[in-house]
């Protein structure tokens, strides 16, 4: 069962990390349109959801990082 899990987990992480890195570019682009307009509450709210998404990143990351050591 915890091969499936590790299966799935790969795959999942190898499709996800580049829409990540989509949506956090989008999400500095807002930051970037808020301290222009000096938005202080949409620069709140954009940092907010880029820091979620720094942690998924640096979750598949971890796990990337953990696979390739196991297989040493």
């Amino acid at each position: 069962m915890e091969q499936v899990m590790n299966t799935l987990m790969r795959e999942d992480g190898k499709n996800r990390i580049p829409v990540l890195r989509l949506e956090i570019n989008y999400e500095l682009a807002t930051l970037h349109d808020a301290m222009v307009k000096e938005d202080l509450d949409e620069m709140k709210a954009t940092k907010h959801r880029l820091e979620l998404l720094r942690q998924e990143l640096v979750q598949y990351g971890e796990y990337s990082l953990n696979m390739v050591v196991s297989r040493k």
